[in-house]
């Protein structure tokens, strides 16, 4: 928005604004803010930063924690959910050491690294990502969780369990069918709108929206394309959209991957391609699917990485209560065209050379998407440069249900991790292609596995009421 301190500063005065508030990023990928009176944005805010403590957001030790943030004038926007007139901006994290110096484990400067490497690389000059957010809008949330007592409980006035509700007027959603259903069904049709057109006017171009497959709620709100840094500044801020826009309408939203029992999960299916001089270089009309041999290598980097992938674009212990089968959700490490029940699907609608793209479907919101985007990125640049063929590496194409294969053809296609310790596992033993170009770095991969385990692990030790069911009368 800004390319200078006295661009914003003229626009603070002729807009009356009163605050400005810094959004700094955390590893799990929340949002943290500080703010300040206009008149105490200085030069020196974009010199010196605004120190904080980096251990409370999972960067660094709490022996030697002091980080500093610097605003980027570029990301700002003006809040549409304060009382009080706010610009807010996206800051960067540095290090005092030696001097303020970028901090190499910044998630958005780890995207910054990566859209770098690709470039150097002589690959492509341009990625171009395109993710597909599913979520719930819920009209209830509570939960408890005591020694001697848990509870969830989720609520959509639109669900089928609400047809005998007080005042209830028919027209609920039945399990399962969801999809694309009209007014009077679909009755968050105005507020999706709404969310919609704050999206637009903040610099986040929509490509559509609509109801999804889950009956109690469930919408997809799909984003035009954008390169890896610019994709993830955008992808925290529908985030930050979407759940506001939903709280100021007495509503709830969760982008959690599996919420519901027997319900559909939310994902994030992730659009892919890249450009070089401003063509295309993923489409070849004699290629599989309309394919270039480039575009095939970097699907066989991504689904030869798929496992460890998935502890960063899945780093919820709730994301692979998600990946199971019977739900449309991948658990297949292969290819296909037009086919759901691939790691990665090769859209069958997008032909034109422009177009050509194929579609990472195992993702899911609670990833950091700075470091979901830029892993995805520097394993499909590590199919390029080391030639990973998919199809020789026995990844298909399957253009076929994959559900419906007999058992001993099954049995060829590798599976994608079932749990999240299992999946940083995988991180554990191949992490050396995201370490290329300097992009991601040692400490930052340990301090996921870090989080990652200790999550899993407070999960694992939880009691769990189904545990009753099977166990309380042994």
């Amino acid at each position: 928005m800004f390319t200078n301190l006295s661009e914003l500063k003229t626009y603070c005065h002729m807009n009356e604004i009163q605050f400005i508030d810094f959004k700094v990023i955390d590893l799990a990928g929340r949002w943290h803010h500080l703010t300040i009176t206009v008149n105490r944005m200085t030069e020196y805010t974009l010199e010196d930063g605004i120190g904080f403590d980096g251990s409370s957001y999972g960067f660094l030790t709490v022996e030697k924690s002091d980080m500093v943030f610097i605003p980027d004038l570029t990301t700002a926007f003006l809040d549409p959910f304060t009382k009080h007139k706010t610009l807010t901006m996206i800051a960067d994290i540095y290090t005092l050491d030696d001097g303020i110096n970028r901090y190499e484990g910044d998630p958005r400067y780890i995207s910054s690294k990566a859209e770098e490497f690709m470039r150097k690389s002589g690959i492509a000059d341009r990625s171009s990502f395109g993710p597909e957010f599913e979520f719930y809008i819920l009209d209830h949330f509570s939960y408890r969780l005591d020694p001697h007592f848990q509870m969830v409980k989720l609520d959509a006035a639109q669900a089928e369990w609400n047809t005998d509700s007080d005042c209830n007027l028919g027209y609920k959603v039945k399990h399962h069918g969801g999809y694309h259903v009209d007014i009077p069904y679909d009755v968050n049709y105005d507020l999706r709108n709404e969310m919609v057109l704050l999206l637009e006017e903040n610099g986040v171009p929509v490509k559509y929206h609509h109801p999804e497959v889950g009956g109690p709620g469930q919408l997809e709100i799909e984003l035009s394309f954008g390169n890896a840094h610019d994709m993830a500044d955008r992808s925290m801020l529908l985030k930050y959209i979407v759940k506001n826009s939903a709280l100021r309408a007495g509503k709830t939203v969760t982008f959690m991957p599996k919420p519901f029992h027997k319900e559909a999960g939310n994902g994030m299916h992730v659009h892919f391609h890249l450009f070089k001089d401003g063509a295309p270089i993923f489409y070849d009309k004699n290629g599989y699917s309309g394919l270039s041999q480039t575009a095939l290598y970097a699907i066989g980097g991504m689904l030869k990485h798929a496992a460890a992938l998935l502890a960063i674009t899945n780093p919820s212990t709730n994301s692979y209560k998600r990946l199971i089968p019977g739900y449309e959700a991948p658990v297949s490490v292969c290819f296909a065209t037009a086919n759901r029940s691939a790691v990665i699907r090769i859209p069958g609608y997008a032909n034109r050379p422009e177009e050509k793209r194929f579609e990472f479907r195992s993702s899911d919101a609670t990833c950091n998407p700075y470091l979901a985007y830029s892993a995805l990125l520097m394993a499909a640049i590590d199919g390029i440069n080391n030639k990973i063929d998919p199809t020789e590496e026995g990844f298909g194409p399957y253009d076929v249900n994959i559900f419906d294969l007999p058992d001993d053809e099954k049995l060829k296609i590798k599976g994608l991790p079932k749990s999240l310790d299992e999946a940083t596992d995988a991180l554990e033993k191949d992490y050396e292609f995201l370490l290329e170009g300097g992009v991601f770095t040692k400490q930052l991969i340990q301090s996921i596995v870090k989080q990652n385990r200790q999550n899993a692990s407070e999960i694992a030790n939880m009691p769990h009421p189904k545990e009753f069911e099977l166990y309380f009368d042994l």
